[in-house]
This record gives C-alpha cells, sequence and structure tokens, in this order.
C-alpha cells in the first residue's frame, strides 16, 4: 500500500500570482513579498493571513513563483506545506483561495480551518 505524500512547498497559480502583482502595483509596491501565514482564530480554529511587505524576515521559507516572492513563517509552514494559492472571481465573491490538503474542516468562507 503507497501513500501520497503532499509537497513540501506552496505554490500560487498564475491567476494568483497575476491578482498578486495588480493589487501590488495598485498600493505602489515595485518589489515586494507576499507574507502568507496562519494564526489561531476563525470559527474553524486557524485562519489565513495575507500581507504584501517589502523584505522576508530571517528565518522565512522564501518561494519565487510566477512573479511572485512568497514568504512563510516556520510555524505556519507546517500548516501550509502543499498548499495552493488561487485567486477566485467567481459568483460566490472575490478573493485568494487555499487549496490546503493539510486542512480536515474548513468553515463556509473559507478563511479559517483546522488541523
Amino acid at each position: 500500500m503507497t501513500t501520497a505524500t503532499q509537497p513540501l512547498t506552496i505554490t500560487i497559480t498564475e491567476n494568483g500570482a497575476r491578482h498578486v502583482r495588480q493589487f501590488m502595483t495598485a498600493e505602489g509596491v515595485e518589489r515586494g513579498v507576499l507574507r502568507v501565514a496562519v494564526k489561531g482564530g476563525g470559527c474553524s480554529g486557524l485562519t489565513y493571513v495575507l500581507d504584501l511587505t517589502e523584505d522576508a524576515h530571517d528565518g522565512d521559507k522564501v518561494i519565487e513563483q510566477n512573479g511572485v516572492t512568497l514568504a512563510v513563517d516556520k510555524k505556519s509552514y507546517v500548516f501550509l506545506a502543499g498548499t495552493e494559492l488561487d485567486y477566485s472571481g467567481g459568483l460566490n465573491g472575490k478573493g485568494f483561495v487555499f487549496n490546503n490538503p493539510n486542512a480536515k474542516k474548513a468553515c463556509g468562507c473559507g478563511t479559517s480551518f483546522s488541523v
């Protein structure tokens, strides 16, 4: 019996990266980093956090993909490894979508989860 393992990285789709670049342009940020993190809270226990910053912090996992630099702190990375970050502009609202294989339960709005 084989078990599938999750990739030990976080990916961002081209669509998600395009929206990050648009937000950076709108904020007047020429070069920046998208910080992806997890904090306690939300209806399922953990909440996703996105923030535009100038630089990654010491000890961050830094991932460059589709023209965007992602920075993830070590504590958050444990919960986010294997996650794909995308952007949805569908009928249910606009926003970033976390396709997180580690989430055992998620809330209806998609902003919080539990493991």
